[in-house]
């Protein structure tokens, strides 16, 4: 099934790419893998003609806005997003406009329909630079994440007006099953994505986005390491340090794992049915891809001055 895929990808000029929460298979057959940041970053710079996007909706998205004239494909249009879900546009419009004076930044983890209300979109790779890009006295409304916008005014000294939105695979992790693989594993480092609720970051040896958590385990000392993220990003950990001993943790009692379950509805053989068939293909209105895209943009320009 991986060569079917990858000769279906080359007879069809398409690109691959996948989050690093997505199983191990389809990350090796992937022809880019990265975070939200780096994924976006690739797709405005592909010259493929199709887009077949391991990962969930609100990506998928991005890479149609980002390239409204290539055929972008999703291989289960039902791998969603809790976090965006958190945050209808309705609901949000309205909550905008009781800060007329505030711009607003949303996390890249939202609808194509906020990124349209939205003045920046940011990644947990470059929002506390996204931010800090902004003079100090400027209002600014955070969405739809509150834990990494809690995060963010606790490392600046902001007050940012938070939506309450949460990511459920990050934000059920407690404090209680992380101080538990702690005492059972005093010998091991924590590290934590910041979409992680205030109680687990304050455990944390190190907070950062996917990115930067794979970078701190491949060059941290420590022999073993407890991570409060999605499972997914075990794979390239062992990849790139099989002599330390990776500790995720859990989500409840029955397994010691934190699977999001849109992430993983992605299977290798719904990427080769989507390549055959070119379809589920991602189809988004024209005005609001253009509403849309200039959100997107300012980020990827911003992060290309700020070197990220």
């Amino acid at each position: 099934m991986k060569d079917k895929v990858l000769k279906l990808a080359k007879e069809k000029n398409a690109v691959i790419l996948a989050h690093y929460y997505q199983t191990p298979d389809i990350q090796e057959i992937a022809h880019f893998k990265g975070d939200s940041l780096a994924l976006a970053q690739k797709a405005a710079d592909t010259d493929a003609d199709i887009i077949l996007f391991a990962g969930v909706h609100f990506m998928a998205e991005t890479a149609k806005i980002l390239n409204p004239t290539k055929k972008v494909l999703l291989p289960d249009l039902n791998a969603g997003c809790s976090l965006a879900e958190s945050c209808k546009a309705e609901d949000f419009k309205k909550f905008k406009d009781q800060y007329p004076d505030h711009i607003v930044i949303s996390y890249i983890n939202c609808s194509a329909e906020i990124k349209t209300l939205s003045d920046v979109i940011c990644t947990s790779g470059n929002a506390i630079q996204i931010v800090e890009s902004f003079p100090k006295d400027q209002k600014i409304i955070f969405a739809p994440d509150k834990n990494l916008g809690g995060y963010i005014n606790r490392i600046t000294g902001r007050e940012m007006v938070l939506w309450d939105g949460t990511c459920e695979v990050h934000d059920i992790l407690t404090a209680e099953k992380v101080l538990k693989l702690k005492t059972e594993n005093p010998d091991a480092c924590l590290i934590a994505h910041p979409e992680c609720a205030q109680p687990v970051l304050m455990l944390a040896d190190f907070v950062g986005s996917t990115t930067a958590m794979l970078k701190y385990a491949k060059e941290s000392k420590s022999e073993k390491i407890i991570v409060a993220t999605e499972t997914g990003i075990l794979h390239e950990m062992q990849k790139d340090s099989p002599e330390k001993e990776f500790l995720i943790v859990p989500s409840n009692e029955t397994c010691a794992c934190n699977d999001c379950a849109h992430m993983k509805l992605n299977t290798m053989e719904k990427l080769y049915n989507a390549l055959k068939n070119e379809t589920p293909e991602i189809i988004l209105d024209e005005e609001l891809m253009n509403k849309g895209r200039n959100s997107i943009v300012r980020m990827l320009d911003l992060s290309k001055e700020l070197g990220l």
